[in-house]
């Protein structure tokens, strides 16, 4: 487990960091074809994303280490307020604040110029990572990510549901609400969050940025790939993010945790995406 001080503070994010070495066997390709890992000289760093209320460690874990994507070295990251990093509560957890923190965690790794995949808010928060900090990310790979804000919506289990209540609400019962919402996969590692990190995580990340996730990614002048769940058809703007050089990808055969539920098919994706 590697750590960096990410804050005046001194509040830590921490990463499980996998050095990549080359699998000794391959899978078979539909075609037959042999696919084996990479040479871990020949791709640059990837540092991975987890969504509200995740880990990257139990999210990305067996896709990070597939033969197609194993090969190089490899950041798990837990977001500043989740996982195994640190919960301050005097930190505002803004999608810019995790942003600057999850770079800072990238300048003490020397992880310059990486390929970052994001899945949900960790998507979000890469978009603001390549627009803050450009020199950091050399390629983007968005699995279900947030592009736009979301009203509150009480009831619901994600970021909308978190932010119809007030923080004083949320710490007072909603917490234990959303448990129930939310089941037992996602309560698994959501438990581990800070409370006021998932409160103001959740809020920001409804209220979106200005410009817009969206906009920003629109704007980027690197190599972007948005891989969707094929059952929950095209995109708000997908015709727009195509025409902006984005490649979206429809992966079948899952829901929103797509690295989860279809694990081959992501591995296939995005070493496609990230392919020399």
């Amino acid at each position: 487990m590697h750590d960096a001080r990410v804050t005046g503070d001194g509040a830590r994010i921490r990463w499980v960091e996998l050095p990549g070495a080359v699998a000794a066997t391959g899978t078979s390709g539909a075609a037959g074809d042999r696919e084996v890992a990479e040479d871990p000289g020949s791709r640059s760093d990837r540092v991975y994303l987890h969504g509200l209320g995740a880990s990257s460690g139990p999210y990305f874990a067996a896709s990070a280490t597939h033969p197609l994507l194993a090969g190089g070295r490899s950041l798990l990251v837990d977001l500043l307020g989740f996982g195994i990093s640190d919960r301050p509560t005097d930190f505002g957890y803004t999608l810019e604040e995790h942003a600057d923190a999850v770079a800072r965690a990238m300048e003490a790794a020397g992880a310059h110029g990486a390929d970052v995949i994001g899945h949900s808010m960790g998507g979000a928060v890469a978009v603001l990572l390549a627009a803050r900090h450009p020199r950091l990310v050399g390629r983007l790979v968005l699995v279900d990510a947030n592009l736009d804000p979301v009203a509150p919506a009480p009831g619901r289990p994600g970021s909308s549901g978190i932010a119809a209540y007030t923080e004083e609400e949320f710490l007072a019962g909603g917490l234990a609400e959303t448990r129930e919402r939310v089941g037992p996969l996602w309560w698994a590692t959501m438990r581990l969050a800070g409370p006021e990190a998932l409160y103001r995580s959740a809020v920001n990340l409804a209220r979106g940025t200005t410009p817009t996730m969206r906009e920003l990614l629109l704007d980027l002048r690197i190599p972007r790939t948005f891989l969707r769940p094929s059952a929950d058809g095209p995109l708000s703007g997908e015709a727009a993010l195509v025409e902006r050089g984005v490649r979206v990808v429809a992966v079948p055969d899952c829901g929103h945790n797509i690295m989860l539920d279809n694990p081959e098919a992501f591995a296939r994706e995005t070493a496609a995406a990230l392919a020399p």
